[in-house]
């Protein structure tokens, strides 16, 4: 467990620079960092279907939630902050493993707002939204060893 905790709260055993262990720390303790992380992802997957049941409501409801959806996706992403340190958060989102997932996520978040605000494109904006799905989908799936090669799999099974 104290392998664990370390790991998370960014102490682990890699050698690192002081500007890096200046910005990777936090006077939070363990149970605070676990507690506002599951507080930011419950609040994120909230957002999202809240954003959703918002999709009906007339006149603002496709603005409403492209908002909310958009909100809640970066709300969930953002959790992992308090678990590793934004600095470390920032460097494995960038690694090249999860470099396109990352970059498509992003430019969905920002596509989805400017669909809904500046171009008012509902069609646009669910699409956006849909590529933010599969994006973070496929973000988190890095996460897990082998994961992506057996979505892969599975979806190529069933279309061939």
């Amino acid at each position: 467990m104290d392998k664990l905790r370390r790991v998370l709260s960014g102490q682990d055993d890699e050698e690192q620079g002081l500007t890096a262990q200046v910005l990777d720390s936090s006077s939070l303790s363990f149970s605070t960092r676990v507690k506002w992380f599951a507080i930011c992802f419950v609040g994120g997957i909230l957002c999202s279907i809240l954003g959703t049941v918002m999709l009906w409501v007339p006149h603002n409801g496709m603005k409403l939630y492209a908002v909310f959806y958009t909100l809640g996706n970066i709300s969930a992403l953002s959790s992992t902050c308090f678990l590793m340190g934004p600095v470390k958060q920032l460097k494995k989102m960038f690694e090249p493993t999860r470099l396109l997932a990352t970059l498509v996520m992003l430019f969905s978040f920002i596509l989805t707002l400017c669909a809904v605000f500046w171009w008012h494109k509902k069609g646009l904006a669910v699409l956006f939204c849909i590529l933010q799905f599969l994006a973070m989908t496929w973000y988190s799936l890095s996460y897990i060893p082998y994961a992506r090669d057996a979505v892969m799999k599975c979806f190529t099974s069933c279309l061939s």
